[in-house]
């Protein structure tokens, strides 16, 4: 694929995969105006550097988290260059420390791969599993980007838009603040 074309909304409907195209049927319904662009699969934040260059603004990492029991599940939104330590987040969260979710908790709570998290994917969460938890530096960009449930394709639109979709989804997210630099 080509990483050099910027598209303004979605691709020609029917055109994608059915998880895919859930994702631009929520943001065309909420009148949520967005670039595109096109990648090869993208494994880590790395890959997006090219993609992250086109749309003109960062990529959001994504991690779905869960507790030592694997009965609370939280879906963190940051920004792709910070790095992350469970500590700091587990302490401002008031939970024992947080580690990876599995494979399979992601498919069946998310309905989506490693790698293919997004705040799009809680619209699979029917139960509202997940606790949705942004990082502050994430809330103060002009733009947010992320994947439409797929890493072959990344999305940019305005950060305010994402409270039209929290609200549709039913979720109040919790504001943290990581720090750029952890010990």
């Amino acid at each position: 694929m080509h990483e050099s074309q910027l598209y303004t909304g979605r691709p020609e409907k029917g055109s994608r995969a059915d998880i895919e195209e859930r994702s631009y049927d929520l943001l065309d319904a909420l009148d949520i105006a967005y670039t595109r662009v096109d990648h090869d699969r993208a494994a880590t934040m790395d890959d997006l550097a090219a993609a992250e260059a086109v749309l003109g603004c960062g990529i959001a990492k994504n991690l779905f988290l869960t507790n030592r029991q694997q009965t609370d599940f939280y879906l963190l939104i940051m920004p792709g260059h910070k790095p992350f330590k469970t500590k700091y987040l587990s302490a401002q969260l008031g939970c024992s420390r947080l580690s990876f979710a599995t494979e399979e908790h992601l498919g069946s709570i998310l309905g989506v791969e490693s790698g293919c998290a997004s705040v799009l994917a809680l619209m699979n969460d029917s139960d509202r599993k997940v606790r949705l938890v942004f990082d502050r530096d994430i809330l103060s960009a002009e733009q947010f980007a992320c994947h439409p449930c797929l890493n072959s394709t990344s999305l940019a639109f305005s950060t305010a838009e994402l409270d039209k979709i929290t609200a549709k989804l039913g979720y109040e997210p919790s504001i943290v603040e990581l720090p750029e630099n952890p010990e």
